[in-house]
């Protein structure tokens, strides 16, 4: 329990520091594909993570990245909703038996296709979100739908790269 606690705290630092010292600093295609890793340690929180404490952590991730980019409400607005819809995904792609205590959602506990589904649906909500409430107007709807879905692509091959580097190492923890 603690070494579960003790894992996601750092891999919260981790992220974060990542995202608010290095990603967010890069222009890749010209302010297209704008990659958001961070949202990592929500995808990769344990699988019976209670709903509240999900919006909890959500809420939390999104103010603290909303602190590092001077964006008010933005990231916890889309890791707020990212984690109540973490919990429909789950719920969606649950095997018939129901989930094992103690697994996490990870490449290694749940296989490649199953990662791939849920980490997709729930990067592209909030990348969504995030870009939607961004601009917050629909004209230029089209441009801000491509802009989100490039960057859930970029952010998407940068997810499964670290879940390879991870399953690769054997930094896996439970």
């Amino acid at each position: 329990m603690i070494g579960t606690i003790l894992a996601n705290l750092l891999r919260f630092v981790v992220l974060i520091l990542l995202q608010a010292l290095v990603v967010d600093h890069m222009d890749l295609a010209h302010g297209w594909l704008v990659p958001y890793p961070y949202v990592l340690c929500l995808l990769m929180l344990p699988l019976n993570t209670a709903l509240w404490a999900a919006l909890f952590i959500g809420f939390g991730t999104g103010m603290v990245m909303d602190h590092f980019s001077s964006t008010p409400g933005l990231h916890a607005g889309a890791c707020t909703l990212m984690a109540y819809a973490r919990h429909l995904a789950l719920r969606a792609l649950a095997p018939r038996e129901g989930y094992e205590q103690g697994r996490r959602a990870s490449i290694t506990d749940m296989g490649p296709a199953w990662f791939m589904t849920y980490a997709g649906i729930l990067v592209v909500i909030h990348h969504l979100w995030l870009f939607n409430m961004e601009v917050f107007r629909f004209s230029g709807f089209l441009a801000t739908l491509l802009r989100a879905l490039v960057s859930a692509a970029g952010t998407m091959v940068m997810v499964l790269l670290s879940q390879l580097l991870i399953a690769r190492s054997g930094l896996r923890t439970r």
